[in-house]
């Protein structure tokens, strides 16, 4: 081999080498936001046992299906959740176009920032909010005005970007079960059209695999063409016992891990873990008051109660968010 065919093997060897360490180190610590302890454990325990070929465990790349509850597991639930602080933006943004607003409730309530109030105007309140705010249009134009929305809006107690208080564990979690042939899907009270608008780009699951609440839609024939408009009826609520039938109807299988935070993750992690074969049930609590809210039983928002006293015999089990996670939101 000549001298110069010698160097250019050498250097090619190296960075050849030098390929494979990014994955060497994904391989030895793939979560590298989480602190060791049981449930860091027991997530790569679960992984290399349902992906290890030939194992008592095995499951097939098409089986591995994870879904991920979004508010309170995945981005910070409080103080409101973010599609009701999207909603009461709506109606302020649309205030000028129903000046009938300022003397009917509930829109004279968001309009004057009594956010408890509006809370106090229940069930029928704030699906009068939600019509006036999400219907109307069409999916498309709703994507849009969604997208506009999520960039610039802001969490009022930290003011930081409501998309900058997404869970750095979590979104290696995320990525760890992608690299280990998951399939992941966001199962979420929240409403789909709403999600998709920005999942993809947030936690890089993309519109498909986002099962969340709808409203009816409708098929119609414009003079610009055809589009499909958003109805202000209820379609589906996804929450609760609705998760289960959401994820048969959307995804087709039971999964084979599912992560919440709440007691309306109750009956998805109940569904999940009660198949056959190895099964992984995990909880997210709020117990770190420091680096973000602590709360749990006699929260209003995010309630977890049933589930918690739940968990041991069901098998699932809590992150600490506190002692489980080393860092909370990306870059801080």
């Amino acid at each position: 081999m000549r001298a110069s065919a010698l160097v250019s093997s050498i250097v090619a060897g190296a960075f050849c080498g030098l390929a494979w360490l990014p994955l060497a180190l994904a391989q030895t610590d793939p979560l590298p936001s989480w602190n060791e302890g049981p449930a860091r454990q027991a997530i790569v325990d679960f992984v290399a046992a349902v992906a290890t070929e030939g194992g008592p465990d095995y499951v097939a790349p098409g089986d591995r299906i994870a879904t991920f509850d979004n508010d309170g597991t995945l981005w910070s639930e409080q103080p409101v959740y973010v599609q009701l602080a999207f909603a009461l933006d709506r109606v302020r943004a649309l205030a000028a176009d129903h000046p009938e607003w300022k003397d009917a409730e509930p829109f004279r309530s968001v309009l004057a920032g009594d956010l408890n109030a509006v809370v106090a105007s229940g069930k029928k309140g704030l699906a009068e909010i939600m019509a006036a705010t999400h219907a109307g249009m069409s999916t498309d134009a709703f994507e849009q005005v969604v997208a506009d929305w999520i960039a610039t809006a802001s969490n009022p107690r930290t003011g930081m970007l409501y998309t900058a208080m997404i869970y750095q564990p979590m979104l290696e979690l995320i990525d760890y079960l992608k690299a280990n042939e998951f399939e992941v899907f966001i199962v979420s009270g929240g409403g789909i059209e709403f999600m998709r608008a920005w999942t993809e780009r947030t936690y890089g699951i993309p519109p498909q695999n986002v099962v969340g609440s709808s409203i009816r839609l409708e098929y119609v024939e414009t003079d610009t063409g055809p589009v499909i408009m958003r109805l202000a009826e209820l379609n589906f609520i996804d929450d609760g016992p609705g998760k289960p039938v959401g994820i048969q109807s959307h995804i087709g299988k039971r999964p084979i891990a599912a992560f919440g935070n709440s007691d309306g993750d109750f009956q998805m992690l109940e569904w999940t873990t009660s198949g056959s074969g190895r099964r992984l049930g995990m909880i997210v609590h709020h117990d770190d008051a420091e680096r973000e809210v602590a709360y749990d039983r006699d929260s209003p928002v995010g309630r977890l109660d049933k589930a918690m006293d739940a968990a041991p015999a069901e098998g699932w089990l809590l992150i600490s968010m506190k002692d489980d996670w080393k860092t909370v939101f990306p870059g801080r």
